[in-house]
């Protein structure tokens, strides 16, 4: 993804997703350290999260993207078509529970993360 792919989607969505989950004024967006995203035309008056460069990643669903991905590729699609097709079958298959899992394990990742400072964790 480009940076003016990511601020044309910041565009189209942001101000509505504020608007539905009635933020009102008092939301911060979370973003990581990526350059298309802390580009200088990523600039939507919207208060951003200080977010420290190479930190961990404790949001959980990038868990469960590195699942997904990890479940596709096993499948060895040859295509775009099937890439596509394979994502959709895996991401139908991802029970709730494993979602909630990655939600409990959460405060432990973020424990050994604070413990470990700014030393490297599994995570």
């Amino acid at each position: 993804m480009r940076k003016n792919n990511y601020v044309d989607i910041l565009k189209q969505h942001l101000k509505t997703s504020v608007r539905k989950l009635k933020l009102g004024h008092k939301g911060v967006f979370q973003m990581d350290n990526d350059p298309k995203h802390t580009s200088k035309v990523v600039d939507n008056k919207v208060k951003v999260l200080e977010w420290p460069s190479q930190s961990p990643d404790l949001n959980s669903i990038e868990n469960l993207w590195a699942e997904l991905k990890t479940i596709v590729r096993a499948r060895r699609p040859t295509n775009l078509t099937q890439l596509h097709q394979f994502c959709q079958e895996e991401w139908a298959k991802i029970h709730p529970t494993y979602c909630g899992k990655l939600v409990e394990r959460y405060m432990k990742r973020l424990t050994q993360v604070k413990q470990f400072k700014d030393n490297a964790t599994k995570y």
